[in-house]
Formats: C-alpha cells, structure tokens, sequence
C-alpha cells in the first residue's frame, strides 16, 4: 500500500528523586545538608530517516519508554540524566494525535525531528532548601514523571513519481515493465484498484521509486470513480508522469484527456496541479495516425514540458522516458530546501531542565553529528534499540 499507519504509544522517562543526606566527616562539626539533585528524565523524539520507507517497524513494537534519571547522591552530586529515545521513521510521516484531528508534525524533510514526550525534571535534594533559618531540611522533591502520549503515524510520502492518467491508459503495463513490481493487468478500466510500487533501477547506483495511480476520471475531486483517496496520494509524489493513451483503438482524444485530467489535479489542490510534469504518450505501437502524436507533442515543447512517446510492450522509447525522470528529479534534489534550520537535537537537551527542552510537537533540523543521534541517545530502528 502507497499509505501505511501505526499507532504508537511513547513515555518520557522520569525524573530522578532529590537525596537527603548530611555532610559527615572527620574535624568537619557543621558539615550542613549535601544531598544532590536528580536527573531529568529521557525525551522522545522522531526523526526521518531517508533510508527507511515504510512504518513496518512499528507491526511488532509500538510502545517506547525512554530511561528515567537516576536518583541524587550525597555530596552533592546529582543524579544521571537519563538517555533520549530517537525513534526513527521515512520521510512524509505525519503524526498526529490519539484522535486523529490534530496534527502534531509533518515530517516531510530528511533529517527533521521533533519531540513527542518530554522527560521529567529531576527533584532537588535537601542542600537546595538550606537556608539562615532552616540549616538542616530534611525534605526533598520527588522526580516528576515523564509525558506520555499516544500518536497515529500516516505514511503518505513512499514514491519519488506517480503516474497518473486515465483509466487503461497502460500504468499498470509500463511500472511492470521499468520494475520488478506485479500489478493486475487487463483490457478493462480500473483495474488497479490501489497504489502499486516498484523500484526503478537505472544502474550506477541510480533508482527511485514509482507508484501506479488508480485511474482518475473526470470527477475524481468529487469522489467519482475511486475518487479523492488516491489524489491524496498523488499530492505526496515529486513528479507526476502524465500518461496519455494516443492509439486510436481507445477511441479518446488525447488533447481532451490531458485537460480532464489537469482540471480534476487543480480541482483537489493548486498545489497538486504545479507539481513538475513528464507527459508521456503510450501505446504508440498501436497508432497508426502520427497527427495525434505530433500535435500533442508541440504543445508540450511550447510549454517547456518534457516530452516522451513509448510502448510499454516493446519497450520503445522506455530507457528516454526513464533518464529524462531521472534528470529532472536529480535537478530538484540539487535545488536548496529553503527550509530554516531549527537549533536543537536530542544531546543539545541533555542536563537541561522539563522547562528548557523544546517544546513537545516543535520541529527541529538535523544536526552536524548525523541521523543516528549522538552518544547520550537511543536509536531504534525496526524495534531495534541501539545503545551508543
């Protein structure tokens, strides 16, 4: 499936108690209250990780605790922070809240991160309550607890390209043919009945990932055929390949369908209609009027749309059609994000107080030292946890 979810159940970790304890030495008369305070509690943080693509990690564990801080000792010293849990998951995760209604993050760039539970402040211990009145308190402050919440993780950003077009248009037959993916194919409308992926490699360590789009007919925003779920998923892809079904025996207008199909992208979202565009003609194997070819094919280059014709039952004109995609998404990864960085990672909170950490649900930029997180953190991938 293009969408997958999870539900998780994510814990703070909790602060660390505040000691009682009295200075007792030799020669030393009036050693005076020297207990330390304890540790703040681990965060929970989730991180997107470009290596991941799919939340099938969560299937088997859905429940994370980070660890609590220790408590305080005497001579002052205070309790051991407890470690920060960085829960890894893809890119395009949104997270919402146990209900759904709202969105807590949107974790569409690489490297982004944001806090979910925050860990309890450590108590103080009894040298923070000494004063000229009161010289020997033998009170201290509990540790508070962690929060403890519980998100619903929507994937909706797997594929790098979505083709789209009009139901047997031949989707199903050519992300057969550029990959290892299966579809359903047949000689009937809506065959494909859910998104399909498959891996597109080019060599030279070159792939990205494309996603078979179910049909669109006109009405398609309104909920007309397999309606708006799939243009969802169309609104998380880079690029869109148009495809258009240019052989007679189809008995469309290929010109009518490309606007259908462009009306129906902007009628769900303007921003779903500027998404970059490959316009492909397919089944030209079967075309015996290269009018309609030609004409579609001008209208492209006087709108600067990159422009391809092919079969995918021959294999004519695929390897074009695929390093011209290539190009074009190589050039939008080249382009700046735009995005401003957000100071502030997991081991940028250790030995801060609940009140200083960011707060819960901010975004916050990867840092210099990398996507695994630094030494104070756990890292879990695939329910994996990693101690550094």
């Amino acid at each position: 499936m293009l969408v997958d979810h999870a539900r998780i159940t994510v814990i703070g970790g909790n602060g660390g108690n505040g000691c009682v304890s009295f200075r007792r030495e030799k020669y030393v008369p009036r050693g005076g209250p020297d207990g330390g305070p304890g540790g703040d509690g681990g965060s929970v943080f989730l991180q997107a990780d470009a290596s991941l693509k799919g939340l099938n990690a969560f299937r088997y564990k859905r429940k994370f605790v980070a660890d609590r801080g220790r408590h305080g000792e005497g001579s002052g010293r205070a309790g051991r922070d407890g470690e920060d849990w960085v829960i890894k998951v893809p890119p395009g995760t949104l997270v919402l809240d146990e209900t759904g209604a709202t969105v807590v993050a949107d974790l569409v760039d690489r490297g982004s991160r944001v806090l979910v539970a925050a860990g309890g402040r450590g108590g103080r211990g009894n040298a923070a309550f000494a004063t000229s009145t009161h010289q020997a308190p033998r009170e201290s402050e509990p540790g508070a607890p962690g929060e403890e919440q519980t998100l619903l993780l929507e994937l909706k950003l797997i594929a790098d390209v979505g083709i789209v077009g009009f139901p047997n248009a031949g989707k199903s037959t050519l992300i057969s043919r550029i990959s290892a993916a299966h579809p359903k194919i047949a000689d009937y409308p809506f065959t494909t009945l859910e998104p399909h992926l498959g891996v597109v490699d080019l060599g030279e360590f070159r792939s990205f990932i494309v996603a078979d789009i179910p049909g669109l007919i006109e009405g398609a925003h309104t909920g007309a055929g397999l309606g708006i779920k799939f243009l969802r998923h169309v609104e998380r892809t880079r690029i869109l390949i148009h495809l258009v079904d240019v052989s007679e025996g189809s008995g469309r207008e290929p010109a009518h369908d490309i606007v259908v199909i462009n009306g129906e992208l902007r009628a769900f979202s303007e921003a779903l209609s500027r998404k970059p565009q490959v316009m492909v003609a397919s089944k030209i194997d079967a075309l015996s009027d290269r009018k309609r070819l030609k004409a579609i094919e001008t209208k492209c280059r006087k709108a600067s749309i990159p422009f391809f014709a092919i079969s995918a039952v021959s294999g004519k004109g695929l390897r074009e059609m695929l390093e011209g995609v290539w190009s074009l998404r190589s050039r939008q990864e080249a382009e700046p994000a735009g995005a401003p960085a957000v100071q502030g990672g997991p081991e940028e909170t250790r030995g801060m107080t609940s009140r200083d950490r960011p707060r819960r649900g901010t975004l916050e930029a990867d840092s210099s030292r990398g996507l695994a997180g630094g030494a104070g953190d756990r890292s879990t991938t695939a329910g994996v946890l990693n101690r550094r």
